[in-house]
């Protein structure tokens, strides 16, 4: 299964963040984003792109229920 994920954005270089969710980093792309994004903002991140931003209490509500719904190893 794919899902998208929000994360936190940790840093920014260009159009490469390394984002965060439960201690896993990842690395994506803000390559398909027109919005501008910064540092503690939350992003969707699916398949290495960064495809939408979000306030942090919609992320914090969805991590909330991706978690009820799925164990910790699908989440990684």
């Amino acid at each position: 299964m794919c899902l998208g994920v929000p994360m936190k954005v940790l840093t920014i270089n260009g159009d490469d963040i390394i984002a965060e969710i439960d201690g896993v980093r990842k690395e994506a792309s803000l390559a398909l984003l027109e919005e501008k994004v910064a540092v503690g903002d939350y992003v969707i991140v699916h398949a290495g792109f960064a495809i939408s931003r979000l306030n942090e209490e919609y992320a914090l509500e969805t991590l909330r229920l991706m978690r009820e719904v799925f164990s910790p190893e699908d989440m990684q």
